[in-house]
């Protein structure tokens, strides 16, 4: 126990932390912009995947960390029109699509894989690049604040500026407000000019270019390969994150910060020798316990409005 605490009490932890809800909080903003358009985006999983492995075979191609990074948004925005428009336009259900998008994804990019290098595992043979990492010019100088915060992967900073650009697009904007119009109410987002399947693409396309960037840091930050499967349900994770932040960008960050969290804790776990099996299966235990969590919260608010209702009827 004493071990956990000092794990848990770390510069180290909490420098993993965000390391690792790096990705995570791509997904959820992206997930977070498509919900208050009235779009779940299921395949989250699957674009940040399809960026991922973009990102490795551009990067090499090219020698060019940046153009890697460029290739895996520009992947995601693709994906991300291939589902609007099979959703939106031709009217299959979102959530089915999303499904195929992943279960396609899964499979598709490792035949890719072998097609460009003849692997079927990992990208070993490929030259790829890496983000840079940056060192805070003053705040690195900070004793424990600057162990936690500086030195990160350029793209941690990057998430943080995607919270920033999810908050103003969504409360400070003409094109924000429209998408949470067409969320809230069709007919009426459409009585004042706002077409909901235009404002619902735009919010895709966001939420692509999002994702395209949580992608290619799992391969282009977090690690310097691509692997099968490599984001590791962190798509799903990320709209659990959304979920838990009650469709707020606040909520919604620090919600990845404890599925982050979580996820941090098992990685370092995994030095003590316990069962592999228990180590691996917290950070989606933490989802399933805080969507329950969240679940009842929410059950218990709408029972709270009824009798509120009832007192004010009598």
């Amino acid at each position: 126990m004493k071990q956990i605490v000092n794990i848990i009490f770390s510069t180290q932890f909490f420098y993993s932390i965000l390391r690792i809800s790096t990705p995570i909080m791509f997904a959820s903003m992206g997930a977070l912009i498509t919900s208050r358009a009235g779009v779940i985006n299921i395949g989250l999983e699957g674009i940040m995947l399809f960026a991922a492995l973009s990102g490795v075979i551009f990067s090499a191609v090219t020698g060019s960390a940046w153009a890697g990074f460029l290739g895996a948004v520009v992947t995601g925005v693709l994906i991300a029109i291939l589902m609007s428009y099979v959703a939106l336009v031709l009217k299959s259900h979102i959530t089915l699509t999303g499904i195929a998008i992943n279960m396609f994804a899964s499979g598709s990019t490792v035949f890719i894989l072998y097609l460009v290098t003849g692997d079927k595992g990992i990208s070993s043979s490929l030259a790829s690049k890496v983000m840079p990492a940056v060192e805070l010019p003053l705040i690195g100088k900070i004793p424990i604040v600057g162990e936690i915060l500086s030195g990160h992967n350029i793209l941690t900073y990057l998430s943080f500026l995607a919270v920033l650009f999810t908050y103003i697009l969504l409360n400070k904007t003409v094109v924000g407000l429209r998408i949470r119009a067409v969320g809230e109410n069709e007919q009426a987002a459409l009585s004042v000019g706002a077409k909901p399947v235009k404002y619902q693409f735009i919010a895709m396309l966001i939420s692509g270019v999002l994702a395209g960037m949580g992608g290619a840091y799992m391969s282009m930050g977090y690690v310097s390969w691509f692997s099968r499967d490599m984001v590791a349900g962190r798509g799903f994770i990320a709209l659990a994150a959304q979920q838990l932040g009650q469709g707020t960008t606040l909520g919604t960050m620090c919600a990845t910060f404890v599925f982050g969290m979580a996820d941090a804790l098992a990685n370092n776990l995994q030095a003590l020798q316990m069962p592999s099996e228990f180590v691996q299966s917290i950070p989606y235990l933490t989802t399933i316990i805080g969507l329950v969590v969240f679940s009842i919260a929410k059950q218990q608010k709408e029972l709270k409005r009824i009798r509120e209702n009832n007192q004010k009827t009598v």
